[in-house]
């Protein structure tokens, strides 16, 4: 076989849209990274990712109460608007919700019926038979080993008119990415930017809004999916 010089983990695999056109983007003393030349994701190959175990661990250190009031100011540059987007009744999913879902209780908390989910503190598995009026993952993306599967999966979920409402910090570019703090936590394995969401809204021809500087709003227009 000829040699090349392609660097390690050129052609693996994507994980939000299972192409193979991935080259090297960059490293640090810790960790490699890669993006897809297809959907613009920047991701970790898997060598680097930790265990279920040690990834709890990490999330267990963290301290989001319900009633923390700077939580929710933090969490209401998401709840807001896709709070001034729904009708009276409307019923979502807060996925990812993690040990204190306050973004749920936000939401309940303004008349809406909202289900949780966090595959580490509420593995209820039910809700995924469910149909929603709109989902919210909030600093959750960046979490996702395979983020393609997940949000197909949650995309089926919503009923047309829905509103997938996500908040992560957004890739503007390697420069910057070089020196973000953002991509040194061992947990974070996925890096969006608006690119790579402009894609998977183009793959579900639907119109996507970008909020601020890390609010994404994916609203489903078509039936089906």
């Amino acid at each position: 076989m000829e040699k090349t010089d392609l660097p390690p983990f050129s052609g693996v695999q994507c994980g939000l849209c299972a192409g193979t056109e991935t080259v090297y983007y960059t490293a640090d003393r810790y960790r490699e990274y890669v993006i897809c030349r297809t959907c613009n994701l920047v991701f970790v190959p898997e060598t680097y990712r930790i265990s279920g175990t040690k990834e709890k661990a990490r999330y267990d250190l963290h301290e989001n109460h319900p009633d923390d009031p700077g939580y929710r100011k933090f969490l209401s540059r998401l709840f807001a608007p896709v709070c001034s987007r729904l009708a009276q009744g409307a019923s979502g999913l807060d996925f990812g919700c993690g040990p204190g879902p306050a973004l749920a209780a936000m939401f309940r908390e303004q008349g809406y019926h909202v289900d949780t989910y966090d595959k580490f503190y509420a593995c209820n598995p039910a809700v995924f038979e469910n149909k929603y009026d709109f989902i919210t993952a909030s600093e959750v993306l960046e979490h996702l080993h395979h983020p393609g599967c997940e949000l197909e999966r949650l995309w089926g979920m919503l009923k047309t008119g829905g509103i997938l409402g996500i908040m992560t910090k957004l890739v503007h570019s390697r420069q910057a990415f070089e020196k973000w703090h953002y991509k040194n936590d061992e947990t974070h394995v996925c890096f969006f930017s608006k690119p790579a969401f402009q894609w998977l809204a183009d793959a579900w021809q639907a119109p996507v809004e970008f909020v601020g500087n890390d609010v994404v709003l994916i609203t489903k227009t078509r039936a089906g999916g």
